[in-house]
């Protein structure tokens, strides 16, 4: 089955419209026509070899909202019809104690939604910057946000489980004081989830222009990071900072900020490491320093459902397929707000 995608033939080049091949639906399968996709940091980094091992063509996306049009013959949990999703996952080995766990976003066996090797054709994974994808039914989810909500659900599929997962983890609710690092497509969705998880939420950024916005995304306090006196009213007060920036920045000064046995979890992905914390900022007051990777898919189902239960959806700017070179460079520059969103119907 050939369908029509927009992806990079190579590095230097831009992404342009093409034609790939998808399987034809197995017995456990679930066929889906794109209605969306949301366009994630990672697909640039991917797809401009910033991150190595990149296969071209490279069609990104893992933010996959649509309506399932196929079904094998053993798939028992979806419809004709159904609203679903697909993020980040689209195989694992399914037999290891991640995968039994419903953490298959661990398993080594993990297989992402594009440029992890495929028994398809071309040999990687294609993404969802394309009208059609088939995915085993395990990694399919069901969404229960109503339809016209549906471009503004598509970034739940990897920014919402990136932020919810370790918000969870690490307990965020009631009487926790949690930090949000960040303010782009993934610190809006910490800042919406540990609002409606009930936490104290303050968030940070680096710009005085974007106190207003946190404040009506569910922030109760705003910290201009830059600022060493806002800063330091803060000190040893967090149960946990969420520090969602992609890009290589002084640990340190956020560190101090943890109480004892406070936690500060990584989530945003810098192309270049972050310079070495200070250890004894651990060893004084038992602090952690933490990483997370996305969700496993029964969590992944599981925020869903909170989002839709709390009315929560990504702010967007939805564009054309034609338009994602250009928004590779506006999200370059911080202009969006706050996930860019594809409108799949372009791609005819």
């Amino acid at each position: 089955m050939f369908v029509r995608a927009y992806g990079a033939l190579a590095s230097d080049k831009p992404l342009e419209s093409l034609q790939i091949q998808r399987r034809e639906t197995g017995a456990h399968d679930v066929q889906i026509d794109i209605a969306f996709c949301g366009v994630c940091h990672s697909d640039l980094h991917q797809v401009r070899s910033e991150w190595a091992g990149t296969q071209f063509p490279c069609v990104p996306g893992h933010e996959i909202v649509g309506r399932v049009t196929s079904v094998g013959a053993h798939v028992t949990g979806f419809a004709l019809g159904d609203l679903v999703g697909v993020g980040c996952i689209v195989d694992s080995c399914k037999h290891c104690e991640d995968c039994q766990e419903g953490l298959e976003n661990y398993c080594d066996g993990m297989v992402g939604t594009y440029n992890f090797p495929t028994a398809d054709e071309p040999g990687w994974t294609l993404g969802g910057y394309s009208q059609k994808i088939v995915v085993h039914e395990r990694y399919v989810l069901r969404i229960k946000h109503p339809e016209d909500q549906l471009a503004a659900v598509a970034p739940l599929l990897c920014a919402g489980i990136t932020t919810y997962s370790p918000l969870r983890h690490w307990n965020v609710g009631p009487g926790k004081k949690v930090g949000v690092v960040g303010i782009g497509g993934l610190g809006h969705m910490g800042i919406k989830l540990a609002h409606a998880m009930g936490a104290h939420v303050v968030a940070f950024t680096t710009s005085e222009s974007k106190r207003e916005a946190a404040r009506q995304l569910g922030a109760d306090e705003v910290v201009v990071s830059r600022n060493e006196q806002e800063l330091a009213q803060h000190g040893k007060s967090f149960d946990f900072i969420l520090n969602t920036v992609a890009a290589p920045h002084d640990l340190d000064a956020l560190l101090l900020l943890l109480k004892r046995d406070g936690t500060m979890a990584l989530v945003g992905a810098p192309a270049s490491p972050h310079p070495s914390p200070n250890v004894f900022n651990f060893i004084m007051k038992r602090r952690s320093l933490a990483g997370s990777m996305i969700g496993g898919i029964p969590e992944t189902q599981e925020m869903l459902d909170f989002c839709a239960e709390h009315g929560i959806v990504a702010d967007i700017e939805l564009i054309r397929a034609n338009e994602i070179n250009d928004a590779y460079e506006r999200m370059l520059k911080g202009d969006v707000k706050y996930r860019f969103v594809i409108d799949n119907a372009s791609l005819q």
